[in-house]
């Protein structure tokens, strides 16, 4: 009988982050399941559809590394205006802070929004991104809880009463954007049965 043929990592997945916080929730969420190591890496700006930026900095990161990594993207979107700021958070929050989030929507009754979250796992260099989406339902509500981790404090989860800032982290991390991607991820690497031979 012919040996089925199964990827085999001889070192740790590189998780690209420069974010403490960021990488704090991976490393809570993903326990010992995947060995992965963090690294910051200086990729460009894209810009297009979540899906294509995601899968296209994998590319960039894997080249950059030369083995396999794993990247994260993060979108909040409001859906009055539909689906904006989306991958652009990062900067929109830059540029205008929580209060001016608020304001984007002053206009609007819909305050509703979703936090949408892809990984995207790059095996190589020379192979194609696999990704993995987590979407979390919620609405945008004016900021409170600590204003350490990004857009958390304008974002109320449907079905709670806190924004992500307000609550413990083991339960943001139970029903996060975040968490509903890596239980993807988890699940890809335990049905790809991928070895792992790292010295």
């Amino acid at each position: 009988m012919a040996a089925i043929s199964t990827f085999v990592f001889t070192r740790p997945v590189t998780f690209v982050t420069g974010n403490a916080k960021k990488l704090e929730e991976v490393q809570a969420i993903l326990g010992p399941s995947i060995p992965f190591q963090s690294l910051k890496l200086d990729l460009p700006e894209l810009q297009g559809e979540p899906e294509e930026i995601s899968k296209e900095k994998a590319h960039l990161a894997a080249r950059e590394v030369n083995g396999p990594v794993l990247v994260e993207d993060t979108c909040l979107c409001f859906n009055a205006l539909n689906g904006l700021p989306g991958p652009y958070i990062k900067w929109f929050l830059q540029k205008i802070g929580h209060e001016g989030l608020n304001n984007l929507l002053k206009a609007y009754d819909d305050k509703s929004a979703h936090a949408l979250c892809i990984f995207s796992l790059a095996l190589g260099p020379n192979t194609d991104p696999v990704t993995f989406f987590g979407k979390t339902e919620g609405k945008i509500v004016p900021a409170r809880g600590p204003p350490d981790f990004g857009w958390d404090p304008i974002f109320q989860p449907d079905g709670y009463e806190q924004t992500y800032a307000e609550m413990l982290k083991e339960e943001k991390n139970r029903i996060s954007h975040r968490s509903k991607a890596l239980d993807m991820v988890k699940s890809h690497f335990s049905a790809a049965k991928y070895v792992f031979h790292i010295n």
